[in-house]
């Protein structure tokens, strides 16, 4: 069994933001998240169960006002789902056992990388610096940060 869960207790405690953009599907403004300029090399991880979900390696700039990733780092972690609010077509991005909305993901990322562009609310997240990662439990995830993703 998986150790990451959906805690009621940590859904409760979030900050306003983060349980607005994690359980009600909402964004954050764009430009204001406060992973869109963070250049540290570490594992970004869901703010609600803690399972990881993007490293560093895989963050770019893309443009669109929040944090940009080419691919998760594992497809265990992360589930897309059709979106169809405010009328559009998007596909969602939720985490696997947290089931927080982190975003969305677009096929506009770049070429060479995939061609993805996942787009996630920093408010879904909690970052781990490199130097936490053992600490933490995210020790196996450290080779990922020096691989071009």
């Amino acid at each position: 069994m998986s150790r990451y869960t959906r805690d009621p207790d940590v859904v409760q405690a979030l900050e306003p933001e983060s349980f607005y953009v994690t359980q009600e599907s909402g964004t954050e403004r764009p430009g204001t998240g406060k992973y869109l300029n963070n250049k540290e090399p570490g594992l970004y991880v869901d703010i609600v169960s803690g399972e990881p979900l993007f490293v560093s390696s895989a963050k770019y700039e893309s443009g669109c006002g929040w944090p940009s990733f080419t691919r998760p780092v594992s497809d265990d972690f992360i589930q897309e789902l059709v979106d169809t609010s405010h009328g559009m077509r998007r596909t969602e991005v939720r985490s696997t056992h947290g089931d927080s909305h982190l975003g969305h993901v677009f096929d506009d990322g770049p070429r060479e990388r995939g061609g993805l562009r996942y787009c996630i609310n920093s408010a879904a997240l909690r970052f781990v610096h490199r130097d936490d990662m053992v600490d933490e439990g995210y020790g196996d995830y450290l080779p990922l940060l020096d691989e071009e993703q």
